[in-house]
C-alpha cells in the first residue's frame, strides 16, 4: 500500500467539544485544547492555538455550532436572538484570513433555514461538512500541484500550510506530499519564519512527523538558497487572495517572491477557493493585521531588544500577482494570474467564493 504522508489533525469534534492541537506549544509537546463555548473559540483563534487560514475557517464552523447550543440553552425557540454577539466575536478574532467570514456566513445560512428546535445537530453537520470538505479539496490540490512539475526537484516553502493549518493534508504542503510521494521532490527546505517560527516549529515537525525529510534555514537565506539552484519551487499558502490575483500570505512571503522571479524559481500559491474574495479587489485593500509588537521584541519569555526599542508587526504582507506564476485551488490552476483568468475560474457570487 502506498504511504500517505498524512497522519496529523489540528481541528477535531470530540464527546459535544471542540479539540484544538496546542500549535503554541510544539514542537516540545503536544497538547490539546478542549473547547465548550465561541468565546473562548475566538480567544483561542486570536491567541494561535489554531492558525492557518483553512483551519481557522473549519475551527469557527464548530464555534458556530457551539455559539448556537448556548444560544439555545439560555433562549430556547428563540436562540437567534442571543447568539448575535458570539457570532460578532468569532468574526472578530482574525481579520485577513478570509475563510473565517465565509464559515461563519455559510453556517449561518444553514442556520437561517431551521425552525426553532434545537440547531446543534443540523448545524454540527454542516460544521463537519466543512471539515470533510476541506480535506477532499486539499488533496485535489496536491494532485494538480504535483502535476505543474516538470521534473524532480527541490522546494521552499515558508510558515506552515499543511494539516496544522488546514481540516487535514494540506495547502502548499498537500502539494508536497503529493509530489514527494510521486517522486518529484527531491528535497523540501523550510523557512523559520518569524517572529512564531511556524516553519521551524510546525512545518518541520509535521514533516518528519510524516516522515518526509526537511531542512530549516533562516528566513534570510532564502535568497542565497534560491541562487544556489538547489530547489526549483517556492511553494506557500494564502490567508487571502484578491479579485485581481494579489495574494495575502506569511510577512515574509513577497520577499521570498521578489528572490524567486529574480533567480528564475517558479512560485506556486496553493489555497481553496474559500480563500478567493471577489469583494477585496487588490492587495491593497485586503486589511493586514498588525501583531503585538512583543513577539518581535522578545522571545520565549525573554526581551531579545533594548529597552525603549519599538517593533513594527504586520502578520501577513501582500505578493502582486505578477509574482506568481501558478495559482492551485480545487477548482483548477491560473497559470500566471490576473483579473481575467480570476474571474474565468472565480466569478464573483460563484458558491463557496461570495
Amino acid at each position: 500500500m502506498e504511504r500517505e504522508f498524512d497522519t496529523v489533525r489540528a481541528v477535531q469534534w470530540r464527546d459535544g467539544r471542540l479539540v484544538l492541537l496546542d500549535q503554541r506549544r510544539l514542537p516540545e509537546s503536544t497538547e490539546f485544547v478542549m473547547l465548550d463555548d465561541a468565546t473562548a473559540t475566538a480567544q483561542a483563534i486570536r491567541d494561535m492555538v489554531v492558525r492557518g487560514a483553512p483551519a481557522i475557517g473549519v475551527t469557527a464552523a464548530y464555534g458556530v455550532v457551539l455559539a448556537a447550543r448556548d444560544a439555545y440553552a439560555r433562549s430556547g425557540p428563540d436562540w437567534r436572538g442571543s447568539w448575535g454577539s458570539d457570532l460578532e466575536t468569532l468574526a472578530a478574532a482574525r481579520p485577513t484570513a478570509v475563510n473565517l467570514a465565509w464559515a461563519i456566513a455559510r453556517m449561518v445560512r444553514r442556520a437561517e433555514a431551521l425552525g426553532e428546535e434545537d440547531p446543534a445537530a443540523a448545524l454540527l453537520a454542516e460544521a463537519r461538512a466543512i471539515h470533510a470538505e476541506d480535506i477532499a479539496a486539499n488533496r485535489r490540490m496536491g494532485e494538480l500541484g504535483a502535476a505543474l512539475f516538470d521534473k524532480p526537484c527541490g522546494v521552499l516553502t515558508h510558515c506552515n500550510t499543511g494539516s496544522l493549518a488546514t481540516g487535514g493534508y494540506g495547502t502548499a504542503l498537500g502539494v508536497i506530499r503529493s509530489a514527494y510521494r510521486a517522486g518529484k521532490v527531491t528535497e523540501v527546505f523550510a523557512d523559520e519564519t518569524r517572529p512564531w517560527l511556524q516553519g521551524a516549529r510546525l512545518t518541520a515537525w509535521e514533516l518528519t512527523t510524516d516522515g518526509i525529510p526537511v531542512r530549516l534555514l533562516v528566513d534570510g537565506a532564502a535568497a542565497h538558497l534560491m541562487a544556489s539552484g538547489q530547489v526549483g519551487w517556492l511553494i506557500v499558502g494564502a490567508d487571502r487572495i484578491a479579485a485581481n490575483g494579489d495574494v495575502a500570505n506569511k510577512i515574509g512571503t513577497y520577499a521570498a517572491a521578489i528572490a524567486a522571479r529574480h533567480h528564475g524559481v517558479r512560485v506556486m500559491v496553493v489555497a481553496p477557493s474559500t480563500t478567493v474574495d471577489p469583494a477585496t479587489p487588490d492587495g491593497a485593500s485586503i486589511p493586514i493585521e498588525q501583531r503585538d509588537p512583543g513577539e518581535v521584541l522578545a522571545w520565549g519569555g525573554h526581551r531579545v531588544a533594548p529597552p525603549g526599542v519599538a517593533a513594527w508587526n504586520p502578520a501577513f504582507d501582500v505578493t502582486p500577482a505578477a509574482l506568481i506564476d501558478a495559482l492551485v485551488t480545487e477548482r483548477g490552476v491560473v497559470r500566471a494570474p490576473d483579473r481575467e483568468r480570476m474571474r474565468a475560474v472565480f466569478p464573483a457570487g460563484a458558491p463557496g467564493v461570495d
